[in-house]
């Protein structure tokens, strides 16, 4: 099923035309939701044997390899009771995401309480608890799980993986970590990011108003340690004392989808809590970077760039992912709708025609998760190791229900 724009070329791409709603796109990108996204994960990702997800799953759907990673698990429990939540409870969703949730609590953990990265399909342990990120989509998953079935054993469990995750602050890979003393520590955007997002997780599924001081200090964080002003680029890595490092490769990297992603966590938090000045500062970033992250030439989005335009250490620094873009969409939506801004209606169209002749799969549904520079996609996956049932389907509801004028009635 297809739900792609007409294709444009490459001389057509950033040519857009002004707009003064983005509601029309609404009745495409919840059919896309409804109809295209969430069939395919249904059908393909429930493992009805022993519990959790297979996330790596071909471009038909079909089972390329059945170990557990943790971060796909988690999303997937939080993308199924997030739609319970917003839509409304469906019993095939609610059943989703308690097959995850009760797997994932009954094998997940070290004695320690860590996440482990990756489980064998039975629940068994294959790879350590160095990620960070496995306890912090654990918090989002047991919360939305909480919110939608009302277990208390899912709040309690969403608390304790929240002080997991904090815990990890300054050495987020514990006993794994590969740095020795001769390298300079490092803050990263990542971290701070999730933790303002999982404040506002919390704040919402909890019904507990007691996170929001702290997300907005967060938040604030963010945007006063990051953002250069005068470069206009949100870095990745700044040094342990707040200052930027434009000596290192990793100090001058940049991920311009984390970038925007991050933006519309804190334009979304500070809308709540009523925080103007902060929606137009995270607007602006999101108009900095895209300004910076647009590729002139063969359009898209850049995964990884060196604030200097130096050269990248990672290979596929030029590659167009699906993720990337997911969060561009969310960003440009949100902001026109907070802002009124044009710029945001314009930029959205130019990711929007961009975007869907070259990610979504006409043939078997979904997105494809990688394109070289040029659009064209390197890997037939539609999940993996990195890429599950969260950032499309995520991007989707969000855009759906900003242009529906719902989200903010529903996220309050």
């Amino acid at each position: 099923m297809s739900f792609c724009a007409t294709q444009d070329t490459a001389s057509d791409v950033g040519k857009t035309t002004s707009m003064t709603s983005l509601d029309h796109y609404r009745n495409q990108y919840r059919a896309a939701l409804l109809d295209d996204c969430i069939p395919f994960w249904e059908k393909h990702c429930p493992d009805r044997d022993y519990g959790g997800y297979f996330t790596c799953l071909d471009r038909d759907g079909t089972v390329y390899d059945t170990e557990k990673f943790m971060w796909m698990q988690w999303r997937i429990v939080w993308m199924f009771s997030e739609l319970c939540s917003k839509l409304g409870t469906r019993t095939e969703w609610l059943d989703i995401a308690r097959l995850g949730y009760d797997f994932l609590t009954t094998h997940g953990k070290d004695d320690k309480g860590r996440y482990y990265f990756a489980l064998s399909r039975e629940g068994r342990p294959t790879m350590a608890p160095y990620s960070v990120y496995s306890d912090c989509f654990a918090v989002m998953g047991a919360a939305a799980y909480y919110r939608v079935s009302g277990d208390e054993a899912a709040r309690r469990e969403a608390l304790r993986a929240y002080n997991s995750y904090l815990s990890r602050e300054h050495r987020p890979k514990g006993e794994w970590t590969k740095e020795l003393e001769g390298r300079p520590p490092m803050r990263k955007l990542g971290f701070y990011m999730m933790k303002a997002n999982l404040l506002a997780v919390l704040e919402e599924c909890l019904s507990d108003p007691t996170f929001r001081a702290e997300a907005l200090a967060t938040v604030r964080y963010v945007l006063d340690t990051f953002w250069n002003p005068d470069m206009k680029v949100m870095f990745e890595f700044v040094r342990a004392d707040g200052s930027f490092d434009l000596e290192s490769m990793q100090g001058r990297h940049l991920t311009p989808g984390h970038a925007l992603e991050a933006m519309w966590f804190i334009m979304n938090s500070a809308y709540r809590a009523g925080e103007t000045q902060l929606v137009e500062r995270a607007a602006d970033v999101v108009r900095a970077t895209l300004d910076f992250g647009w590729d002139p030439e063969y359009g898209g989005i850049y995964y990884f760039m060196d604030a200097l335009g130096k050269p990248h250490v990672e290979l596929q620094w030029n590659m167009k992912l699906w993720w990337v873009h997911n969060e561009a969409l969310v960003a440009t939506a949100m902001a026109h709708q907070l802002t009124g801004r044009e710029e945001f209606a314009d930029w959205f169209t130019r990711i929007h025609e961009w975007s869907w002749p070259r990610f979504a799969d006409p043939e078997y549904g979904e997105w494809f998760a990688y394109l070289d520079r040029y659009g064209t996609p390197t890997h037939t996956l539609k999940g993996g190791k990195w890429k599950t049932f969260f950032h499309h389907p995520r991007m989707l509801l969000v855009c759906s229900m900003l242009f529906e004028h719902t989200w903010f009635k529903k996220t309050s």
